[in-house]
């Protein structure tokens, strides 16, 4: 078989296995609510995303480092059975700690997927090509994003919860026989360093920050011994990481890429647009079932309208980008998001499912002009050599962004929730995990009137922090977007 027809059947599997990955988030968060019903411990809900996300961001450098040690084929494989190995798994979840369990060794696998994927196609097409397939690949971003609140609220109404992980088989293994089959690799033995103790460090970090953003105020006192040891092993990981990284040939986070003016400002907002991207689409669902007591299609219909306006922006974002420079494009997806923040502010007010359709559009906007911008941004400031150190680079920020956004945001919700119950007098008798009961109608109609108002105020009130958070967030990513270099500085670093 030649190489032309075999690249767009390699393409079509690397775009099946973007899609995976891609799905996975609005897929679950329409799901979530069904899923928390039934499993409980509503506590937990924020660490079903946050497992995922902590998984695939703490891994994704260390994935397309040893794809250029070992291959991009071995490890993309390794990548994909460890993502269904995960999907298999979480299917038959009998609890929320073995669901998050299952949904932390997804992660593992999809942080091997994103970037081995787009550096597969970085491979097989020319840097002119590059530009028409990158349109593709952003339209898996699209689909997968108006098809995952879809199938997500399908499944929960007409089949079962269980199908939104157990889907990703077929597809997982179709992608993974293209990938054998068609991609060929000549790779030259050579000696390698892949800095696993970086790896170790950051992951171990991480984990602990979200864990006491998460638990911070519900089941660990703020002021007890407990918080200042985690709080001494993040600044201890973090110290160590850096002098780490400075004293090894080949560290796992280059610092020539943060020697690159747009790339610093692009990554630094890239780490709060994420953050308020996995917060809509989280919690917006269990607002419009929990709070206005609407059905899983209505809120998967809101998730839904956020994904239309982010292919959409991405294409015209393509389109402008050279007439009007990086800059401008971010601020105009800057802007797009502050207008989608204020429609959520508003949201505990005017509660209509339309009026949060309204502002997921806006949000989705937002992303699809400044993601659009900051990849093509980073990709045409840097050479050949560390391009795609540098885009994973900026996926691994919108990763931590969105790990970190939905840990800190349901630290807030829970503790707001917990604070309701104690001010009712409640505590002896109910805890945040009576949230889930709002979600189940059979189980909510056995709760007493004076407990279901203490819970929807809590999730109202605390969600309405949630979104006050968002909105504080999408400020200062305008701000931080305002100090990208005009286009005549565009491509320059700032040494």
């Amino acid at each position: 078989m030649n190489k032309e027809i075999k690249r767009p059947l390699i393409l079509i599997s690397v775009m099946l296995g973007m899609f995976l990955s891609a799905i996975e988030a609005t897929i679950v968060a329409t799901a979530m609510p069904t899923i928390v019903a039934d499993l409980h411990n509503f506590s937990l809900y924020s660490w079903v995303f946050s497992s995922y996300l902590l998984s695939s961001s703490a891994t994704v450098l260390l994935f397309g480092k040893l794809a250029d040690v070992y291959g991009r084929r071995p490890i993309y494989v390794i990548g994909i059975c460890v993502f269904l190995t995960g999907s298999t798994l979480a299917g038959f979840s009998t609890s929320m700690p073995m669901l998050i369990f299952c949904r932390f060794i997804q992660g593992v696998g999809a942080g091997a997927l994103m970037p081995i994927a787009t550096t597969i196609v970085g491979d097989i097409y020319t840097k002119k090509e590059r530009a028409k397939i990158q349109g593709y690949l952003s339209a898996v971003w699209g689909i997968s994003a108006i098809l995952g609140p879809l199938i997500g609220a399908f499944f929960v109404g007409f089949l079962n919860w269980r199908y939104v992980f157990w889907m990703n088989i077929p597809l997982g293994l179709l992608s993974m026989t293209g990938i054998i089959l068609f991609l060929k690799e000549n790779i030259r033995k050579k000696k390698h360093s892949v800095d696993y103790i970086g790896a170790i460090l950051m992951i171990v970090g991480i984990s602990t920050l979200m864990f006491m953003l998460v638990e911070g105020g519900i089941s660990i006192n703020w002021k007890s011994p407990q918080m200042y040891i985690l709080l001494a092993v993040i600044v201890g990981c973090l110290f160590l990481f850096i002098m780490y990284e400075k004293r090894i040939e080949k560290p796992i986070m280059p610092t020539t890429i943060w020697t690159y003016r747009i790339i610093k400002i692009a990554n630094i907002a890239s780490l709060l647009t994420g953050m308020i991207m996995i917060s809509v689409s989280s919690y917006l669902p269990t607002f419009i079932q929990g709070v206005m007591g609407k059905s899983a299609i209505i809120a998967g219909f809101a998730l839904t309208v956020m994904s239309i306006g982010w292919p959409i922006a991405s294409a015209i974002a393509g389109r402008i980008l050279l007439a009007i420079g990086y800059r401008n494009t971010s601020m105009i997806g800057g802007g797009s998001l502050l207008v989608g923040t204020i429609f959520f502010i508003l949201l505990p007010t005017v509660q209509h499912y339309l009026w949060a359709g309204i502002g997921s559009f806006f949000v989705g906007v937002g992303m699809g002009m400044t993601s659009t911008a900051f990849i093509v941004a980073i990709q045409s400031t840097v050479h050949w050599e560390i391009r795609g150190s540098a885009t994973a680079m900026n996926m691994f920020m919108r990763s931590i962004g969105s790990a970190l956004g939905v840990a800190l945001l349901g630290g807030i919700l829970n503790n707001q929730i917990n604070r309701k119950i104690e001010e009712a007098n409640l505590n002896s008798t109910i805890t945040v995990d009576a949230v889930d009961k709002l979600l189940d109608k059979v189980e909510l109609s056995k709760l007493p009137e004076t407990v279901v108002h203490v819970l929807q105020e809590g999730l109202l009130t605390g969600l309405q922090l949630v979104y006050i958070g968002i909105g504080v967030i999408a400020v200062l990513a305008f701000i931080v977007m305002f100090f990208i270099p005009r286009k005549e500085e565009e491509g320059q670093s700032n040494h």
